[in-house]
C-alpha cells in the first residue's frame, strides 16, 4: 500500500524548512523544461534532514538525497539562514552522498513516504523521505554515536520498533555480499537501543 503523505514535523525549525524547500526548488526550476513524460522526478531524501523532517530534532547542514534519474544538479544549492535565536546558519546539498555504501533494503525508494511542502512542485519534482524504519536501517552502515541516537530519537517517537527494526536490517543485508559481521553486530546494537527505549516508555506508562 502506498504511503501517506505526510508534512513536517510540528517542531520542525520553520527556519530550517524554508532554507530546505529554497533547495529543492532551485532544484526543480532546473527540470521544469524536461518533457512532462519523464516528470515528476523523485527526490529520495535521507540522513539527519529526514530526521528533522520527521521529528522536529537535530538540525543537520546538508542534505543526503538521491533522485529516480540521474540529473545535471544546478549550481548554488547552498542556502544561508537565521534560526529562531538569530545564529547563522547554512544548509547546503551534499554531493557527495552515496547510498551504495550504507544498508538499504531493495524496498526503500519504494517505502518511501510523500512530503507535502507549501510551495514545491511536485508535477516536477516530488520530495520523498525514507520511512522512519528505512532511515533507522540506513544509520547501520557507518553507526556512528549519532547514527545511534538518531535510531533512539526515532524509537522514542514510537517512529520504529525494535522487531520490526531487526526484520528490515536483516532482509536488507540479505542483499549485500562481503565481510557482513560489523553490520549484524550494528544490528544487534541498534535492536538493543529500540528495545530498551520500548522498555522504558512501558514502564512510564506511555
Amino acid at each position: 500500500m502506498p504511503a501517506s503523505p505526510i508534512r513536517p514535523d510540528p517542531n520542525a525549525r520553520p527556519e530550517y524548512v524554508a532554507a530546505f524547500l529554497e533547495i529543492a526548488n532551485r532544484i526543480a526550476s532546473s527540470l521544469s523544461g524536461l518533457p512532462r513524460r519523464v516528470l515528476p522526478i523523485r527526490m529520495y531524501v535521507a540522513g539527519g534532514a529526514a530526521l528533522h523532517l520527521y521529528t522536529g530534532e537535530r538540525v543537520s547542514r546538508d542534505v543526503d538525497a538521491t533522485f529516480s534519474r540521474r540529473i545535471a544538479l544546478p549550481e548554488n544549492l547552498e542556502v544561508a539562514y537565521r534560526d529562531a535565536d538569530g545564529a547563522a546558519r547554512l544548509l547546503y546539498f551534499d554531493r557527495q552522498f552515496n547510498d551504495t555504501l550504507g544498508l538499504l533494503h531493495e524496498d526503500a525508494y519504494d517505502d518511501s513516504v510523500p512530503l507535502l511542502l507549501e510551495g514545491s512542485d511536485s508535477t516536477v519534482l516530488e520530495i520523498r523521505l525514507l520511512s522512519a524504519l528505512d532511515l533507522a536501517v540506513s544509520k547501520l552502515g557507518r553507526f556512528s554515536g549519532q547514527d545511534r541516537e538518531d535510531i533512539a530519537t526515532l524509537a522514542r517517537r514510537k517512529l520504529i520498533g525494535s522487531a520490526a527494526l531487526r526484520q528490515r536490517a536483516q532482509a536488507a543485508l540479505g542483499g549485500y555480499v562481503g565481510d557482513t559481521a560489523r553490520i549484524m553486530g550494528a544490528i544487534q546494537s541498534a535492536v538493543r537501543i529500540v528495545a530498551d527505549v520500548e522498555a522504558r516508555s512501558a514502564k512510564q506508562g506511555t
